[in-house]
Order: structure tokens, then sequence, then C-alpha cells
């Protein structure tokens, strides 16, 4: 949530800075802001609203020149959306601000905090936690300790919460200090300039090097060089990585949103995660820990994760369940980690996170940890948090997606949960070899096949400009075709702010059928042979009661069709793999539905792509 940039080197860091935070739009946010050293000395300029304010801003304040400075777009948690409360924050009495601060996360001991240093003459000008990080800081600074890095160090000892700080001070005019805890924060590497930023897409346009802070450590950058010390003080060794994409990767690349270009790379995305992994007809595993061995003993499979995440969980679950008649269970992170959960030491828990920097599923995992389950992160986001925490990695090869409604990352975790499931059947005998091979051809068609559905696109552009100013949309299914319609759902209300809500299709009748009247979209799924028939029963009851219907189905579908308004047909694909064709024509339902109604696709109001904080 939020982003931040920073930037110290030999030219004017101002351009670096709002590119930078451009970069980051997709993060989520509601206010931005800069703080740079100019001749006048530190300077802060802030705004609510998007980056272009700022920028307009910034012009009528008579511009900003300088070759160090920090950037943040904020999403409101401690105080509304205002130009007081946006970011950087001054540190200082009298209204003499000598150090600026940036920060991502939640201090949770901010109220004891400020209570101490109003005590000691500091008049707070918002209602933010982070305001008390910039006035600690400049406390210790000038009171107990001149060097910076050594400040910030003192400063997060004191500090209960969550944090990503970029910190600049008047006394080091061409330093960023840097510092993380449960928040991801990289450094940019680049020839007699260096950044910081909250992820690499802020980065990627000036170097492809970078380091990555783990928690608790803090950064000294400077134009020639880095230095990263421990919660003791002692100087670290990083290793530096390279970025494995090119720039054009966060481009459009021609197409109106990022959600649409994401959409339709989703063959890709799922062929890049599966393709590697597949070798002479056996899907292998070895890499990131689940040997034969371990996937025998399994006792449990937890599979943990949110929103998006979830919903390509309960798939999994589903399919997990289905294919290796092992018992499987898909919870939310944040009421997992809450609910004292049953894990044994034979017992897998696959937590899945496009970020891998999800705060709850972070949390999840290291409790599953501490229990003695062995852990397989699932995650798009090369060494992120999760990734180098878990006791083994899946990476989702989609590449960087821009857009904050997952498209293509969800498509590419129900490919790496559909592995999981064949190589645990093959391993526990549940399939034979035979099986095996046919199985990891289906999963080889995967790609071609969801290709082949990107072609009802312009049939969903029709469906959705006819349907685009419905108060409340509802979608049914039943088993797989259930958690689909779950994701289906959550995408619609996403970007386009259309009430919408995913029902087990044999719960119509235990309430919700009394929301259905005249006019009601209701948004039907069954790619399920052996449901079809229940299904028509369920689409008859609400078609009686004035809904219209789309239907979402196979080619093979058989059942009276004449009782749906729309049919969108699918290919052919093996019953356990349909949630990676059913989601296609209903992701690209929402998003013309978001276009039609004006919404902002890439940058759904009060939402953002990673959630750090609980």
């Amino acid at each position: 949530m939020c982003g931040i940039v920073g930037f110290t080197g030999r030219e004017n860091a101002l351009p670096v800075l709002i590119k930078g935070l451009y970069s980051l739009e997709y993060r989520g946010y509601d206010s931005a802001g800069v703080a740079a050293f100019t001749k006048e000395g530190l300077r802060v300029v802030k705004t609510q609203g998007r980056i272009a304010n700022l920028e307009e801003k910034i012009k009528e304040e008579g511009g900003l020149c300088c070759t160090c400075g920090i950037g943040h777009t904020r999403w409101a948690t401690h105080g509304e959306p205002s130009d007081r409360n946006s970011h950087p924050h001054l540190g200082g009495k009298d209204g003499m601000g000598k150090v600026a601060v940036v920060h991502n996360g939640i201090i949770e001991n901010y109220q004891d905090l400020r209570t101490r240093l109003e005590k000691h003459g500091y008049a707070f000008q918002s209602e933010t936690d982070t305001e008390t990080v910039a006035h600690l800081i400049d406390y210790l600074h000038t009171g107990k300790q001149e060097d910076l890095a050594q400040t910030v160090l003192a400063a997060v000892q004191r500090i209960r919460g969550s944090y990503a700080l970029g910190v600049v001070s008047l006394d080091n005019p061409d330093e960023i200090v840097a510092a993380r805890r449960d928040n991801p924060l990289v450094i940019g590497l680049g020839k007699e300039e260096n950044m910081i930023a909250s992820d690499i897409t802020a980065i990627i346009s000036r170097t492809d090097r970078y380091i990555i802070l783990d928690d608790n450590e803090v950064a000294i950058v400077r134009p020639d060089g880095v230095t990263v010390m421990n919660e003791f003080g002692e100087t670290l060794d990083k290793p530096v990585q390279t970025v494995t994409w090119d720039m054009s990767a966060a481009e459009k690349g021609g197409y109106e949103h990022f959600m649409i270009k994401e959409i339709m790379e989703q063959p890709k995305a799922v062929g890049d995660t599966v393709r590697p992994r597949i070798q002479n007809d056996s899907i292998l595993f070895e890499e990131c820990g689940l040997t034969d061995e371990r996937l025998r003993e399994i006792e449990n499979i937890h599979i943990v994760a949110c929103g998006s995440a979830l919903h390509a969980g309960m798939v999994g679950k589903r399919v997990i369940e289905s294919m290796c008649r092992v018992r499987c269970s898909a919870e939310v992170a944040s009421e997992f980690r809450y609910e004292n959960p049953i894990i044994g030491k034979k017992d897998l828990c696959i937590v899945v996170s496009q970020s891998g920097e999800t705060a709850d599923t972070l949390a999840a995992m290291r409790l599953a940890k501490q229990a003695g389950a062995f852990t397989v992160a699932i995650v798009n986001v090369v060494s992120s948090t999760i990734a180098r925490e878990a006791d083994g990695v899946l990476y989702t090869w989609a590449g960087p997606e821009i857009a904050v409604a997952t498209t293509k990352a969800y498509s590419a975790q129900l490919a790496a949960l559909y592995m999981i499931s064949v190589r645990i059947a093959r391993v526990r005998g549940h399939i034979s070899i035979g099986d095996e091979k046919a199985l990891c051809a289906e999963l080889r068609r995967l790609p071609r096949l969801i290709e082949q559905t990107l072609a009802c696109k312009e049939q969903m552009q029709r469906i959705a400009t006819r349907y685009a100013n419905r108060a409340s949309v509802f979608f049914l299914g039943r088993g797989l075709d259930y958690a689909a319609a779950l994701e289906a759902s959550l995408k619609l209300k996403e970007i386009s702010y259309v009430h919408s809500e995913a029902y087990a299709a044999g719960e119509l009748k235990h309430g919700t059928i009394s929301l259905i009247e005249k006019g009601t979209l209701v948004v039907a799924l069954a790619t399920q042979p052996a449901l079809f028939e229940k299904t028509v029963s369920n689409i008859r009851e609400v078609v009686s009661r004035g809904a219209s219907v789309v239907l979402v189905t196979t080619d093979d579908f058989t059942g009276d069709e004449s009782v749906c308004r729309h049919i969108v047909r699918l290919p052919k694909c093996l019953s356990e793999f349909s949630a990676s064709l059913s989601i296609i024509p209903l992701q690209l339902l929402a998003y013309y539905v978001a276009v039609e109604r004006s919404c902002d696709v890439d940058k759904p109001r009060n939402l953002a792509k990673s959630v750090t904080v609980e």
C-alpha cells in the first residue's frame, strides 16, 4: 500500500521522483508529495489527489531543482486524505523542519510516542502516525545522536508496528536513510546515483541492479555508494540482484489500460508458469522442496491467501481433494492467523500472494512455520518477503502486473495449484503414469485454450454495454463454478463499483432469491457436466422472477438454452481445469462495464495492489 521513491545523484532529482511516483500509482493512493534539498533548504510540496495535481502545485510554487529527494503516494490509514496528512512529513520544533520522512505501514504505538514528544515541545500538524516518526527522529537526532543512520536505528527500536521508511536531513543533503520492517523496500544501484523504492517498477527506468532490504535493516544511500546495516549497526554484505524483465513489461503497449493488456497476456503467463515444470510428461517440484517423500507424508493441506489469491486457493482446494483425496482447506489469511488453527508437523501450508508482501498472508505463513508445517509460497514477485521466508517457493512467471485488479497473476496461480494437485495425486498413487501424462498434456494445452477463450472479447463488450447500468449483479455456480463465481464477482465490484455478489447456486432458496427482481442481471456458470441439470434448474428459478441471465458454459453443455438471454461458450476443457477458462469472459465483462461507466480501471478507488498492513 502506498509508494515510496527516493533519488540521490548528480542530476535534477525531481523528474526522477515524479516518474517513480507515476510508476507506483497502481499500488493505490489518495495524495502525493515530495521533499527535496534546494538552495533554500529542505522543501516539501504535497497535495491531496493525483500526481498530476502535485506537478501543478510544484509549478505554481516556482519549481523544484535538487539532486536528492524523496517522494510518496499515500493511501489514508490515520487521518483523512488531505494536504496536511499527505507525506512527506517534517520533523522539528517551531515549524522549522530539519528532517523529512516518508513511510509505508502502521505505527501501532504512535499515540504514546506522540504524547511523549508533545511534552518535549513538538507540535503536530497532521493526524497521521507518520509525523510521530519524523518528530522522533528529529528529537533523537538533535539531542542524542548526530549520525542520521544511527538516529534512525535508535528510532525504529522505539517503534512498534510495520514500516518502510525514507528519511532525509539537512545535516546530510545528499543522503537518504532507508529502513524496513514488514513492508517492502528496494535500493536501486546506478552509476553515480542510487535510489530507494517500494518496488522495482520505480527504479527500472534508471537501473536493472538492486538490493532488497530485509526486516530490521537500515541503509545509507548516497550517490557514490550504499551501506546496509543490521539492527545492531553492523555492516552487511548484501547480494546484488538483476531485474529479469525490461521496461516494456510495465508499459501499456498500445492498450487503453493495463488491465486489458494483462487479460490478453494470460496465455503467456500460464504457459511460462507451466512449461518449465513439465519434463518427460511429469511435473517436477524438487527445487521448491516438494519432494516425493514429503508429498507422500502430507496429512493435511492448508491453503491460505487473501482476495483473488484466496479464490484461486478455493479452486485449488476442490481440485486437490478431488484428485488427491487428501483433506485440504482454503482460508482467509486474516482469519487463519487469529483462529488458533490446528496445524500438524506433517501438514503442508500453501500460501498464495501475487506481491509476496501481503501482510496477513505473511503472518499466517509464519504461524504455520512455527507450528512445524512445511510452507510453500506461490508468488509472482522474485525475492519478495514471502518467497524468501517460505520453506519452498513456486514462482508464477506472470511478469509485472500493474493493474490493481489481478488477472494474469490469478490465472498463473490456478496453473500452479493444478500442477501441485497432479503431482500429489501421482506420488500418492491416485493416478497412474498414463493419467499424469494426459494431465500434463492438458496443462500444456491451457495457454492455447485461454487464447481461444479470449475470442469472446467482442461478445463480452456488447453484453457489458447492455447491462452496465445495472445496480446489482449476481453470480451463481456450483463446485468449481462457485469458486470461479466469487472471483468474477470481486472483479466486477473492484473496478466498476457495481454491487455484485456470488452465491453457491444451491443456496438460492435459502434467502438469496428474495433479491431477484425484474431486470436483475444474473451470471450463471456451468462447466461441470455432472451439475448441468441442477444449474439449469437454478437458472429457471431466477428467470421466473424476471432476471436476465448470461450463461457461461462449455461447448458440450446439455440443457435448455432458451431460458438464457446470452450464452458464452468455452472451448472443451478438462472439467478440473475449467476455472482457468470460465474466468476469462467474466474478467472481460468487468473490464468493459468499468469502461462503460467511465471508471478508473487500473486504479480503482480505495484499493491498493499490495496490502502490506492488516
